[in-house]
This record gives structure tokens, C-alpha cells and sequence, in this order.
């Protein structure tokens, strides 16, 4: 019989899980006593890495202090104040503002719905399109799930919200065809710089920059959705930082907290306040109970206090560098099809014929997570892995892939 907790993105009717009891830097162990790799970072999320007692004493703190109280006018939080200021300062856009989320589904729909209200405040109410790519994955809420390029997530719940239009990715005519068209009607574009859950694809040269040059043309909003490129994951504060762009909107959560704590939220850039602020008597009627929830903001703080003093940006790249040959050596001498990655985040094409989900549960058994997708297998280390433990990574994959 299946336990009582219903699972995500799992069969129903499956009763055998692989239970983690523990974490430690970037192993975590099951209740067997089993030792993994975790060479996803939980789900894309663990940059500081398991077990992080600086984080969990800063958190305990905060909760004996003040554990909750929300931020609806016209009540405020100092944590939550803080973190704000902290990441408007490290945006790629300057003068920007902070919502704040529990999760990047919301961090989408959040931002997808401030991109339609502020439209409708600068005078343009025929503005409600939003456009997004192929491959793109955007969350599970209706918004975000309507807003993505993953066929598979959105079958079976229903109509989908109108008003989205999926192009082919890194296209930048197709892109640049449909704001011919629709222009006029569009109230973003919405991108990841990196497209992480669809299988990791990086962009092709160009072609964000392309986007940013679309959106000033035709005066509609660009988001960048920066859920796992966010917090060091391509070796810089954002994924906008390493293209070059300057968006008018990003999303994030995961990396921001490392997952201590949920947490997510959108950057609002001037673009977008401007017409927000421009009504002193228009009121937001959005948000939700635990926006600015201060145990989380002060996990934030502190994951973000942890990169910057440990150095883990650069860490990140080292840990990518030394992934990213050892996964492109497997490639050239043909144990996997293609290897796609920029940073610390890879995806490696498996050959024809190899399933994805087997090489997963080889690697497991060879003490490696990694996570499976159609014909591809991903990777999101810790920044805190060790050159040994990159080196297993890799080796489990060679004797696994075959």
C-alpha cells in the first residue's frame, strides 16, 4: 500500500521510496545508511550544500525572536527589509524592488500578473499576452504551467490560461515574427537564460540579447526567469549578470535560500514600478500569507552571507569547469551523445537506446544522484562538492551510461 504522502511528479499507486534522513556538505544518506552524491543539489536547489549549522542556528534564532507575521499593509518585518535591500543590490537592474514568494511557481505567476497590472496602470489594458518558449519550464501553478514549453506537464488539468503564446526556442525570427504580429498586445516575454528543467539548454549567442532588443522595441517587459540560474549557478549573482541582458523582471527562489527554508520572489525593475507607483491610490491586491515571512528572509540573508564570504561563486565555476570536461571527455569518446552546460549546471544526451531513468538507478546504486529526464540525464551539484566528488560524479556516469 503507498503511504500516505501523496508524491510529486511520481506514480500514485508507487509504495518504494528512497527515504533521506540526513545531509552533510554534499552527501545526503538514506535510512539505510546509504551515502549519495548529490549531484542534483536536491532539486536544483542545495548551493551551500546539507547539514549547514551556521544557517540552521541563524534560522532558530529568528524563530525564537519572531517566527511569522505578515507584510500586508501596513505591517512590515526587518528580516525580510533587509533581504530586500540585499538583493536589489545585487540585481542586474539598479533602483529595482522585491516581492516576495514561498516558491518559484509563484515567483512566476506573481510576476506574470505584475507584468498585466502594470500595463493596465500605464494605459495599455489590450496588453495581456505573455510569450515564452519551447522547452520552457515555468512551475506547476495554472500560470506558470500554462506559460511553458513542456507539452507532458501540462496534459490532463484543463483548460489553460489564455492570453500565452509558446515560440520555438532560440529562435529569434519566430520571436521577432509573433511581435510583429502581436506586439501591440504583448505584455512580456518571459525567458529562462538557462532552460533548466526542460533538459538544460543555454542560449544560443545572441539570442537574449535579441530578446532585450525585442521588448525595448515593441515597449513590453522582458521577465527572466532565474529560479535555478539565480544565486551563483552560472558563477555569477544572476544568469541576466553572465549573458549581458538587463531585464525588467526576474524570478527566484531555490538557490536564494539554498532550500533551508522555502523561499521565492521577483525583482521589480523601474520599467515596472514606474507605472505601479505612479497612483498613489492604486493598491496591489496581490500577494500571500508568507510574502516577507521573516525566518525565511533571514535564510536568505544568511545563504547569501555564506556565498560571498566562502567564496562560492567561484567555486562554482571551478566545480563546472572540472564537470563540464569530464563530462565533454564522455561525450568524445562516445559513452554519451552530448554533453550541454554552461556554469555548474549540465545536461548530458544519453545514445539512443539508453533509457534515462535506468542510468539513474545505476548511479544510485553507484552512491550518485543525478535526475532523469526524456534521453537525458542532469546535474546541479553543490557548490561546496569536492574535486573527489566531482570525479565520482563522473565516473559513476561513464560505468553507468554505457
Amino acid at each position: 500500500m503507498p503511504s500516505n504522502l501523496l508524491h510529486p511528479f511520481a506514480p500514485p499507486a508507487k509504495d518504494q521510496f528512497i527515504k533521506i534522513v540526513r545531509g552533510q556538505g554534499a552527501i545526503v544518506t538514506d535510512d539505510k545508511g546509504n551515502e549519495y552524491i548529490d549531484g542534483m543539489g536536491s532539486l536544483w536547489y542545495s548551493n551551500i550544500g546539507h547539514g549547514n549549522t551556521e544557517m540552521a542556528d541563524a534560522v532558530s534564532a529568528q524563530m525564537r525572536q519572531l517566527e511569522a507575521y505578515h507584510v500586508f499593509d501596513p505591517y512590515t518585518n526587518e528580516p525580510s527589509e533587509v533581504l530586500a535591500t540585499k538583493i536589489s543590490e545585487l540585481a542586474p537592474m539598479k533602483n529595482s524592488r522585491v516581492f516576495f514568494t514561498s516558491s518559484g511557481s509563484e515567483a512566476v505567476d506573481s510576476a506574470m500578473k505584475l507584468a498585466r497590472i502594470a500595463m493596465v496602470q500605464a494605459g495599455h489594458p489590450e496588453r495581456t499576452i505573455i510569450i515564452t518558449r519551447v522547452r520552457a519550464y515555468h512551475g506547476v501553478t495554472y500560470g506558470g504551467m500554462s506559460a511553458q514549453g513542456l507539452p507532458l506537464n501540462q496534459a490532463g488539468f484543463g483548460p489553460l490560461l489564455p492570453g500565452i503564446i509558446n515560440v520555438p526556442a532560440d529562435d529569434i525570427e519566430a520571436m521577432a515574427s509573433v511581435m510583429s504580429e502581436h506586439g501591440h498586445e504583448v505584455a512580456a516575454i518571459m525567458t529562462e537564460p538557462v532552460q533548466g528543467a526542460g533538459g538544460v539548454w543555454p542560449p544560443v549567442p545572441g539570442y537574449l540579447e535579441g530578446l532585450e532588443r525585442l521588448a525595448r522595441q515593441y515597449g513590453c517587459y522582458l521577465i527572466a526567469d532565474e529560479v535555478i540560474c539565480g544565486f551563483g549557478r552560472l558563477g555569477t549573482w544572476f544568469g541576466s549578470q553572465h549573458f549581458g541582458i538587463e531585464p525588467d523582471m526576474v524570478t527566484f527562489a531555490k538557490g536564494v535560500s539554498s532550500g533551508y527554508i522555502p523561499l521565492g520572489g521577483v525583482i521589480v525593475g523601474p520599467r515596472v514600478l514606474a507605472p505601479l507607483e505612479a497612483d498613489p491610490s492604486f493598491i496591489l491586491r496581490h500577494g500571500f500569507t508568507y510574502s516577507g515571512h521573516p525566518v525565511s528572509a533571514v535564510a536568505g540573508l544568511t545563504n547569501i552571507n555564506i556565498i560571498e564570504r566562502d567564496g562560492l561563486l567561484q567555486r562554482s565555476l571551478h566545480i563546472g569547469a572540472r564537470l563540464g570536461a569530464g563530462l565533454h571527455a564522455l561525450a568524445q569518446d562516445g559513452t554519451v551523445a552530448d554533453v550541454r552546460g554552461v556554469g555548474s549546471v549540465f545536461g548530458v544526451k544519453l545514445n539512443n537506446g539508453v533509457d534515462s531513468v535506468q542510468v539513474r538507478n545505476t548511479m544510485l546504486a553507484k552512491g550518485v544522484i543525478t535526475r532523469a529526464l526524456p534521453s537525458t540525464v542532469t546535474f546541479c551539484p553543490p557548490f561546496v562538492t569536492t574535486d573527489a566528488q566531482i570525479d565520482h560524479i563522473i565516473d559513476a556516469l561513464a560505468t553507468s551510461a554505457g
